[in-house]
């Protein structure tokens, strides 16, 4: 009996080794698997993977020899958090993320002996380089969005590196495409969502007036303003982006109100660009009080916000409250769309916008451009402040929403702003097929 219970034993020790050997293997093939059979796809197939930008300009790909990049430096570095490299270094790289289309493989059939496989993609490479220069090294980004279409027609994170360098000198978070993969302070382009929650919970908001000597208290709490702006009403105040008023109306809206609107807009979710994951943001969901819900719709408190949500967010606004679902790859799709904005609040957000830049801004720094936006100086805590410049073009044949964003780059207006209207400019006259 005790011989037949070892045996037992054994038997059961044996299935269970079978059993966890062969989970070993199925998680080894799923996970290596692709690894595998494009190694030996190499040696014995003709497969042939591409990735091209909106125009056919050829970014990146592989043969049965080699990986390959685009001839042309600058739009390998440019374009680098779009295609990313042959090591994975970063993320968001569609060499990273979309490897088993562009290899044709399946984990049931192995490799396809397709010939030739092509991605192309929403962006702009020749524009994609114009922002990367205007960033001028510094660490930041840029996003332009057709708001009508949905397409991504450029997506530039700096600093970037060369991919085909297997071994690059690479600067702080080169690594991190900082338009979908973190979040920051926002600073007063969140004056857009406290703006937006105000218009549709008081009632009595354009009746308002808020008075402003750069100093104020808020329940004995001390609240700061740049510059002392008197009497304004509510258009004013999001004009001269007060501090202080807006703390108020931020008091006004309610902290659940606040919230609400905070998750509604999707400043708190992970999004999906083309099947990327993209980074959430935070705002504060506990009960703080008045004083911190005021700095918490001027966008400081404990606010963070991915660069990518707002884009999305003033690419509803632009389209009447529609939302258009980015894409960072043309799959001959529509976008998907949703009614992210309510659209007479969007349309009202509209005009507000375009307010900003013809009182504060001024047209004359965008020359040729019809813009709405929002500027936006992030006090950080270290003595630096982030730059950020948000809104979109009124123009029906390049309907283009936009995020400028500079980390410690200083003031909004002075650093953002003209960015944004070097990238936008020439986003037009590629959009009208002129040469530089």
């Amino acid at each position: 009996m005790k011989k037949m219970n070892r045996r037992g034993a054994s038997v059961l020790v044996l299935a269970l080794l079978i059993v966890v050997g062969l989970f070993t293997y199925l998680h080894r093939f799923l996970d290596s698997g692709e690894r595998w059979a494009s190694y030996f796809s190499r040696l014995n197939s003709l497969s042939e993977g591409t990735v091209t930008d909106r125009n056919g300009v050829f970014l990146a790909g592989f043969t049965a020899n080699d990986n390959r990049f685009n001839e042309d430096r600058a739009t390998r570095i440019a374009n680098y958090h779009v295609t990313g490299d042959f090591w994975d270094r970063t993320g968001t790289g569609i060499l990273t993320n979309f490897s088993s289309q562009l290899h044709g493989y399946n984990p049931i059939t192995g490799m396809t002996q397709t010939k030739r496989i092509s991605m192309k993609l929403n962006v702009d490479s020749v524009l994609d380089q114009k922002a990367y220069a205007a960033l001028a090294d510094r660490k930041g980004c840029v996003g332009v969005v057709n708001y009508r279409t949905g397409e991504l027609i450029c997506m530039v994170s700096s600093p970037a590196i060369d991919p085909v360098e297997s071994d690059p000198v690479a600067p702080e978070g080169v690594y991190i495409n900082r338009l979908i993969s973190a979040s920051f302070v926002p600073g007063s382009i969140f004056k857009l969502v406290t703006a937006a929650a105000a218009i549709e919970c008081v009632p009595t908001i354009w009746q308002k007036s808020f008075f402003c000597e750069a100093k104020d208290e808020i329940a004995g709490v001390e609240i700061t303003c740049p510059f002392a702006h008197y009497t304004q009403d509510f258009k004013g105040a999001l004009a001269n982006s007060c501090n202080i008023a807006f703390a108020k109306i931020a008091v006004s809206v309610g902290q659940q109100n606040m919230v609400d609107h905070v998750r509604a807009y999707g400043f708190l979710d992970s999004h999906s660009l083309s099947g990327i994951p993209t980074a959430a943001g935070t705002y504060p969901l506990e009960f703080v009080g008045d004083p911190e819900t005021g700095w918490s719709g001027i966008g400081q408190s404990t606010d963070l916000i991915c660069p990518y949500s707002m884009l999305r967010y003033v690419a509803a606004i632009a389209n009447d409250g529609i939302l258009c679902e980015p894409k960072l790859i043309d799959d001959g799709q529509p976008a998907e769309k949703s009614v992210l904005v309510n659209p007479d609040t969007a349309r009202t957000m509209q005009d507000l916008m375009r307010n900003n830049v013809i009182v504060t801004y001024g047209d004359n720094r965008f020359p040729g451009l019809t813009v709405c936006g929002k500027t936006g100086t992030a006090e950080v805590g270290d003595g630096t402040d982030h730059a950020w410049f948000t809104g979109f073009l009124q123009d029906e044949a390049h309907p283009y929403a936009f995020i400028v964003f500079v980390e410690n780059g200083g003031g909004g207006l002075s650093v953002a702003t003209p960015i944004a209207n070097t990238v936008l400019q020439a986003a037009v006259r590629r959009g009208t097929d002129m040469e530089y």
